[in-house]
């Protein structure tokens, strides 16, 4: 992954192009002062992402999983 840094201050004249940047995998650190403040990251598809109750019934726990040792 390419970073990209840059000051907050130029990247509000530039923020869709930076946008654009990230979402081709370019991760941009804003800074103020040149310290870090910020992060821009692209966001994962959906496809990878958790998907609730997917294993549903496949997935079993004994009876007495809570009992005392």
């Amino acid at each position: 992954m390419t970073i990209k840094i840059i000051d907050i201050a130029d990247a509000q004249n530039q923020l869709a192009d930076l946008i654009a940047q990230v979402a081709t995998g370019v991760e941009i650190i804003l800074t103020h002062q040149q310290i870090p403040q910020a992060r821009l990251l692209p966001i994962h598809p959906a496809s990878t992402r958790r998907t609730p109750g997917l294993h549903r019934g496949k997935i079993t726990m004994s009876a007495d999983f809570d009992a005392p040792t």
